[in-house]
């Protein structure tokens, strides 16, 4: 089929605009409303091949490489465009699926600042045959990455990491590892950042094959002018064929295996593994609005009954030890042995002892625990609650859930499942954890009628 020019009218989560051709929603990624855009339109779907005129929201992006890496959408609006786009799409969504007669008490961010505290970057090259490159994947790409020494989602001193590992590697024989062919060694540089401690720790992703030692590139990296302190360097070796930071071995190459952050006053040590939010800032935003909601939920109850609490997917017990003092005791369930391992040991090192940690399958171990939640808090991966563990979790029978979501979609899903068996959502707050993203975080809190 020949291009169409079409108009923009709508968006639709995740970043997907809508427009109309035949009397028929057509759906084209990455667009904006008001845009003119020329598309290749196949049934109900386009592809975008250019915008011919611009929305009138549209600002000049914010990055060079906006338009060549796949990290942002939203670096060409302006920042409060941007919460007006995403508090509609999960508005609409939600009333698309029925959900209707909650309070909706608006959307918060941590700000848009340099934001991130993780950051997973690619060896590769720009071109076919190009020198060494360090960054993130190209839109579209196979194996080809960009310069990502001006990303403005991370502050200077992941920078000033990327470029020197860039340029050192360069100076060896060193190649990276392709994915079509096998061959090559460097594959990952992973830098995470403690946001209220100022803790640095470095993971080089390499094949075993590597030769170059690697005595010089730590004491460089030490000597680097950061506003924060390194505290380990690690050297992981993936041997996979799979392009994922896949660990068979862990070699220390300085100081330790883990950074710390904090939030609430609390102290998490967090390991090469472990998961912790993206966005620390956002995530004190996230976490603080859930333990109002908890707190509301308890108020709510004459008789004070709200003692125990189940945090399902609870990763590392973050949101566990937050809401431990609103609670006799908290239940936290996960099924990745690291991160219940991890709960555990922060949970000791916080002196918290009413959160129990248990590793396995929610839908398996919440049959195991005898004492029956009050209020269930669910953190589920991005597809939301499997039909099983939503059906455990419904026999529970606990008077409050607080969903927590990432992915608004497969939350509207549940959110109807339990409608059917007694449950309406009251409450409904949002939190920008991801600026200059599609992506968004919705928090509920469900009654049981």
């Amino acid at each position: 089929m020949k291009n169409k020019i079409l108009q923009i009218q709508g968006l639709e989560y995740p970043n997907t605009g809508i427009a109309y051709f035949n009397n028929k929603k057509v759906k084209i990624k990455n667009t904006l409303p008001g845009q003119t855009v020329e598309a290749n339109v196949r049934r109900n779907k386009a592809h975008l091949v250019r915008v011919i005129e611009p929305s009138e929201k549209e600002i000049t992006p914010f990055c060079p490489n906006f338009s060549r890496c796949g990290g942002c959408s939203y670096q060409n609006i302006p920042y409060e465009y941007e919460l007006e786009l995403k508090k509609g799409i999960v508005l609409q969504l939600l009333d698309n699926k029925g959900v209707k007669g909650y309070d909706f008490l608006g959307i918060e961010t941590g700000g848009n600042a340099p934001y991130r505290n993780k950051m997973e970057y690619s060896f590769g090259d720009s071109y076919k045959d190009g020198p060494l490159m360090l960054g993130l994947r190209k839109t579209k790409a196979y194996y080809e990455v960009i310069n990502s020494i001006f990303c403005n989602i991370v502050d200077n001193d992941f920078t000033q990491i990327l470029f020197f590992v860039q340029m050192f590697f360069r100076e060896t024989e060193e190649s990276f590892y392709n994915k079509k062919t096998h061959t090559g060694t460097l594959r990952h540089l992973v830098v995470r950042k403690g946001a209220n401690t100022k803790e640095i720790l470095i993971n080089l992703v390499t094949t075993s094959g590597m030769d170059t030692a690697l005595d010089r590139f730590v004491e460089n990296l030490v000597a680097l002018p950061l506003s924060a302190k390194i505290v380990g360097i690690l050297h992981t070796i993936n041997d996979s064929l799979s392009d994922v930071v896949q660990i068979d071995e862990i070699r220390p190459l300085y100081g330790q295996n883990f950074y710390t952050d904090t939030i609430f006053g609390l102290v998490f040590k967090i390991y090469p593994t472990a998961f912790f939010q993206t966005n620390t800032k956002g995530a004190e935003v996230l976490y603080g609005i859930v333990k109002d909601f908890v707190s509301s939920c308890q108020n709510a109850d004459k008789n004070q009954c709200n003692d125990v609490i189940y945090d399902l997917y609870c990763g590392t017990g973050t949101i566990a030890q937050i809401l431990s003092p609103l609670a006799k005791r908290v239940y936290g369930i996960d099924l990745v042995e690291g991160a219940i391992e991890a709960a555990k040991e922060n949970t000791e090192f916080n002196n918290i002892s009413n959160c129990h940690f248990f590793c396995g399958d929610v839908k398996d171990v919440v049959q195991t625990i005898s004492e029956m939640p009050n209020i269930v808090v669910v953190d589920p991966p991005r597809e939301g609650l499997t039909p099983k563990a939503l059906s455990r979790v419904l026999g529970l029978g606990a008077a409050y859930i607080v969903y927590i979501s990432c992915k608004p979609t497969s939350m509207a899903r549940d959110i109807n499942v339990l409608a059917e068996a007694g449950y309406k959502l009251t409450k409904l707050k949002m939190v920008d954890m991801f600026p200059r993203t599609p992506h968004i975080e919705v928090v509920g809190v469900l009654e049981l009628l």
